[in-house]
């Protein structure tokens, strides 16, 4: 028997892989039926945050009959919508609240060895962006969709000292450290 052609399809493991530069992180997957006269037909949505872990992230929602479909045209959304972030040592700046929908979200800036304290669709975005140290606090709606929203609204908010000051036309003037002491002379 001759070897089969491999000019149609080549096999997955063939194909050269690229390094992963984006972190994709599935926030909620939603399951919906609709009744028809031989039963139900579901569908699909997923809900997808995805980062480069060094100051960039974007939110995608996809709808598919597919679990694996929703979740790839969540990803395609997710990375066309990349937004760059103003990020501190590991955590943020200042403290700001965000707000989209019915959903707010408080963040503050915390001293390094914290982590993470945030839950669910807010803690999804946060390590997506790369920020270590932070406090959150989700204070209005649950719905997943409307806490990613704010926490990027509220993530979009933030500025660094630098930024602000040049924007206001002012110069940040030099730490001045403790005055040198002159010894008193005999």
């Amino acid at each position: 028997m001759p070897p089969k052609s491999r000019d149609r399809k080549q096999s997955r493991n063939d194909t050269p892989r690229e390094p992963k530069e984006f972190t994709e992180k599935v926030v909620f997957i939603n399951r919906c039926a609709k009744v028809v006269k031989g039963g139900r037909r579901f569908s699909f949505s997923a809900l997808i945050v995805c980062g480069d872990q060094k100051g960039k992230v974007g939110v995608g929602f996809g709808k598919a009959n597919e679990v694996s479909e929703a979740i790839r045209k969540a990803t395609d959304a997710s990375k066309k919508r990349m937004v760059k972030i103003s990020v501190k040592d590991n955590t943020i700046p200042h403290m700001v609240i965000g707000e989209s929908g019915g959903g707010r979200v408080l963040l503050r800036p915390a001293s390094p060895g914290t982590g993470v304290i945030a839950g669910g669709g807010v803690r999804a975005v946060i390590e997506a962006v790369g920020i270590r140290d932070v406090l959150a606090k989700s204070l209005g709606s649950s719905n997943h969709a409307n806490v990613v929203h704010a926490t990027i609204a509220a993530l979009t908010q933030l500025r660094q000292k630098e930024e602000v000051f040049r924007l206001r036309g002012k110069t940040i003037r030099p730490k001045v450290d403790a005055l040198p002491v002159v010894p008193a002379s005999a």
